[in-house]
């Protein structure tokens, strides 16, 4: 902090000096700057697959709800009664408990939603939702 004493004014007039502010500023600045670059992060970006027809997954569970009413799991037909202990079966033994639920487009969100509603029920923790817009896309 800086004092001037005198001057055309009487009395004491204070002012800060900013200099060291500013070189502890510059000093961080430059810290930050160079800290996240040092460090190497690992990312993995998706690619393309070279194969034009992707093969399904076998450990990926799709219920398929057709316009029709019926369900299908992994492209086997179910009916709504053994669908639970079907996925029950599926996942007895896998910790990664994650399925997928694709609805056609005439089909009432009621009737994919009593089919998330069970699958929550058998244990699966994660459920996410397919359209055909979404499949396209991908």
């Amino acid at each position: 902090m800086g004092m001037s004493v005198g001057g055309l004014r009487r009395g004491t007039f204070t002012e800060m000096n900013v200099v060291p502010l500013i070189d502890i500023l510059l000093v961080l600045l430059v810290i930050f700057m160079v800290i996240p670059n040092s460090r190497g992060m690992k990312v993995q970006v998706p690619q393309q697959s070279p194969d034009p027809q992707p093969r399904p997954n076998p450990d990926v569970v799709v219920v398929q709800v057709p316009a029709d009413g019926t369900l299908k799991l992994n492209q086997q037909t179910v009916s709504r009664m053994g669908l639970r202990e079907r996925l029950q079966e599926i996942f007895k033994f896998s910790a990664d408990r994650v399925s997928f639920v694709r609805g056609e487009n005439p089909v009432e969100f009621q009737v994919v939603a009593q089919v998330i509603d069970d699958m929550h029920a058998a244990g699966i923790s994660s459920v996410g939702l397919l359209t055909p817009e979404l499949e396209q896309n991908h």
